[in-house]
C-alpha cells in the first residue's frame, strides 16, 4: 500500500492483478491493469499488465512504483494511469545491476521511495536490497537475506524487515543495525524480552521517525519509536479475526500491507481479511474499503466449514483428506463425505509445543505427507521443523528444533532447516523435504537423521546434476513415485531427482514464467506449488501463478487439465475457473485441490 498528499491509497491488488486506487471517503477505482488478465505489458489503464504486483509506493509528483513481483521487474504508473517498465526485465530473474532493462530482480516485494526519486526495493527472491535511480539505474544496498517490507525516512535511512526483525540501513550506505531480536519470534512489547516480532510484513515511517509495522504472524500493528521502544497500536497478539475498535479490541487477519499520510493516519492492507482498514494515532480501527471473505476455521460439513488458506493435502487409503491449514495454524481432516473436523493445533493459536490435538501448536504449516502406517509429516515452516503426527493426533517434532534456523544435517533436533516447504514420503518411511530457504532436498530417516539429498545450501539456480553440485531457484513443494523418483517444483520448472540424489528438469525452465502447453523446456508455468504423482508416472501440478492445473505425461509433455491462466475465479462445474491452487492429492481418479480459503474435488481429473 502507500498513501499520497491528498490522503487516497494505492492497493496492489495482487490476486487481481491490478493497481487499485481509494479516495479518502472510500471510493475504489482501478488505476492500471485488468482484472485477472495477468501479464507484463506496458500502457494505459486497462491496457496494462501486472504479474502478480505485491509492493507499491507513490512520489510527490503522484507517481506509483510498483513491485511486480511475478514479472521481476519494478513498475512505474503516472496519476493517469500511464504504466512503464522502470526497471528489469520480465519473466528475466535474476541479481545483475544494470541500468533500466539490463538489470535483474528476483521475486521483488516491497517498494519504497525518497524525496528525490529514489526507489528501494526489498528483492525478497534474493534477499538483497536495491536501489533505483529515477533513471532506472540499479544498484545492490548492504542487508541481509529475506526482506520483505521496505519503507524510507525523511533523511534517507531505509528501514528493511522480513521475520522477527527490522534492520536500519544509514543513508549513504553502511552495515544495517537490527531492531527486535531476529533469534526470537513473538509480540511481546517488553524491552527486555527484546521486544520480538511475528513474521512481519509491511513498514512504514512517520515525520518524526517513528516506525510502524504490519506484524502479519501477530495480527496486530506494532509501533517502534527512534529509541526502539515497541508497543503494539492496534489488535491483539495471536488472535486474528474482523473487529473495528480501539486498541486491542481491534481484529485484524494477517496484515500485511501499511502507509501513513500526513496526518498520521494509518493505512492496514488486511490481507486475510480482503479489506482496507484505517487506523489513527491513537489505535482506533475502522473499515476503509471491501468486504471480509468467508475464511476462518470453523469444523462442519461441507460449504459450512471455513478454512483459511490451506496449503497442501494428503489423502489416506480410506479417501480422507488432510489438509495443513496454514493460516489457522492447524492440521484439518476431511472425511470422504466431506465432514471437516481439527485433527492437531488450535485456530490462530502458533507456537511450537508437541502435544496431543488441539494442546499441539503449529507456526504456518505447509507441506504435509503420509506415510504407510497412516502418520502424517508436516513442514512447520515458521519453527524450522518436521514434525510427525499420528492418526489420533499426538504430534511430536521428528527433526529440527523451532525457531532455530540453518543447514546442518544431522540426528533429529541436532539437525536444522530453513523455512521448510514441500513433504513426501517414500515406501520404506524415509520423508523427503523441500528446504526452500536453503535451496535444498534433504532426507529425514523415520529415527530423524537428516542428510542433505541434493543441492548446496544457499546456492542458487537451475542446474541439473548429481547431489550437491545441482542448483534449485526455489523449491517448493514434493511428491514421489512408486520408483522413489521425486518430483519438486522449483520457481517456474518442475524437476527430478532419483532416488540416488540425480536432478533433471523435466518440465519447464526455473528462470521463465509463462502458461505454454508443450514438451520439456518448451511448456512454461508460473510459479508451480502443488503436485501430485499417480501409478502410471503422470505429474499433475498446481500451477499457482496461471489459476490452472497441469498435467505432466512421463515423456515431459504438458497439456493444460483445468483453469484458464490469467483468469482468476471461484467457478465450478465442467469449465472450472482457479484462484491460486497451491496443494493437490490424488483420491480415486479424481484430484483435491487448496484453492484460495477452499478444498476442490476436480473429479475424473486423473485416470
Amino acid at each position: 500500500m502507500a498513501v499520497d498528499g491528498a490522503s487516497s491509497v494505492y492497493v496492489a491488488d495482487q490476486r487481481n492483478q491490478t493497481i487499485r486506487k481509494i479516495t479518502p471517503d472510500g471510493v475504489v477505482t482501478t488505476l492500471a491493469g485488468a482484472a485477472g488478465m495477468s501479464g507484463s505489458v506496458d500502457g494505459t489503464g486497462a491496457a496494462a499488465r501486472f504479474n502478480f504486483p505485491t509492493g507499491v509506493a507513490v512520489d510527490g509528483a503522484g507517481n506509483i512504483y510498483v513491485a511486480d513481483r511475478g514479472s521481476s521487474t519494478i513498475r512505474k504508473v503516472t496519476a493517469a494511469g500511464v504504466v512503464t517498465t522502470l526497471a528489469g526485465t520480465a519473466g528475466m530473474s535474476g541479481t545483475t545491476d544494470g541500468t533500466g532493462a539490463a538489470a535483474r530482480f528476483k521475486l521483488p516485494t516491497g517498494v519504497t521511495v525518497d524525496g528525490a526519486g529514489n526507489v528501494y526495493v526489498a528483492d525478497s527472491g534474493s534477499g538483497l536490497v536495491r536501489k533505483v535511480t529515477p533513471a532506472g539505474v540499479v544498484t545492490t544496498m548492504p542487508g541481509a537475506a529475506g526482506f520483505v517490507g521496505i519503507a524510507v525516512d525523511g533523511v534517507g535511512n531505509v528501514y528493511v524487515a522480513a521475520g522477527c526483525m527490522i534492520q536500519k540501513i544509514a543513508a549513504g550506505g553502511g552495515a544495517a543495525t537490527p531492531v527486535g531480536d531476529p533469534s526470537r519470534c513473538g509480540a511481546s512489547d517488553d524491552p527486555g524480552e527484546g521486544a520480538p516480532f511475528n513474521s512481519l510484513a509491511g513498514l512504514a515511517v512517520d515525520g518524526a521517525g517513528n516506525m510502524y509495522v504490519a506484524d502479519r504472524g501477530s495480527h496486530s500493528v506494532r509501533k517502534v519509536t527512534p529509541a526502539g521502544v515497541v508497543t503494539t497500536l492496534a489488535g491483539t497478539a495471536r488472535l486474528f479475526g474482523r473487529a473495528d475498535g480501539a486498541g486491542p479490541a481491534a481484529r485484524f487477519r494477517f496484515p500485511s500491507g501499511i502507509a501513513i499520510d500526513a496526518a498520521g493516519t494509518l493505512y492496514v492492507a488486511d490481507q486475510g481479511n480482503h479489506i482496507i482498514r484505517k487506523v489513527t494515532s491513537s489505535g482506533a480501527v475502522t473499515t476503509l474499503a471491501g468486504t471480509s471473505q468467508l475464511a476462518g476455521s470453523v469444523d462442519g460439513t461441507g460449504v459450512t466449514a471455513r478454512l483459511s488458506a490451506p496449503a497442501s493435502t494428503a489423502v489416506d487409503g480410506a479417501g480422507n483428506i488432510y489438509v495443513a491449514d496454514r493460516y489457522n495454524h492447524t492440521l484439518r481432516k476431511i472425511t470422504p463425505t466431506g465432514a471437516v473436523t481439527t485433527l492437531a493445533g488450535s485456530a490462530g493459536a502458533a507456537g511450537s509445543t508437541d502435544g496431543a490435538g488441539g494442546a499441539a501448536r503449529f507456526k504456518m504449516p505447509t507441506g504435509v505427507a503420509l506415510d504407510g502406517a497412516g502418520s502424517l509429516y508436516v513442514s512447520d515452516q515458521f519453527n524450522h521443523t518436521l514434525r510427525k503426527v499420528t492418526a489420533a493426533g499426538a504430534v511430536t517434532t521428528l527433526a529440527g528444533a523451532a525457531g532455530l534456523s540453518g543447514s546442518v544435517d544431522g540426528p533429529g533436533a541436532m539437525a536444522s532447516f530453513r523455512f521448510p516447504a514441500g513433504v513426501a514420503v517414500d515406501s520404506a518411511g524415509n520423508v523427503y523435504v523441500a528446504d526452500q530457504g536453503n535451496l535444498t532436498i534433504r532426507k529425514v530417516t523415520a529415527a530423524g537423521a537428516v542428510t542433505t539429498l541434493a543441492g548446496t545450501a544457499g546456492m542458487a539456480g537451475s542446474v541439473d546434476g548429481m547431489g550437491a553440485a545441482a542448483r534449485f531457484s526455489r523449491p517448493s513443494d514434493m511428491a514421489i513415485d512408486g520408483a522413489g523418483n521425486l518430483y519438486v517444483t522449483d520457481e517456474h520448472a518442475i524437476r527430478k531427482i532419483t532416488a540416488a540424489g540425480e536432478v533433471t528438469t523435466l518440465a519447464g525452465i526455473a528462470g521463465t514464467a509463462g502458461s505454454d502447453d508443450g514438451a520439456g523446456a518448451a511448456a512454461r508455468f508460473h510459479f508451480p506449488a502443488g503436485l501430485a504423482v499417480d501409478s502410471a508416472g503422470n505429474v499433475y501440478v498446481a500451477d499457482r501463478f496461471n489459476d490452472a492445473i497441469r498435467k505432466i505425461t512421463p515423456d515431459g509433455t504438458t497439456t493444460t487439465l483445468a483453469g484458464i491462466p490469467g483468469q482468476a475465479g471461484i467457478l465450478l462445474g465442467a469449465t472450472p475457473r482457479l484462484a491460486f491452487p497451491q496443494g493437490l492429492a490424488i483420491v480415486g481418479d479424481s484430484l483435491v485441490i487448496t484453492d484460495a480459503d477452499a478444498v476442490l474435488l476436480l473429479r475424473h481429473g486423473c485416470r
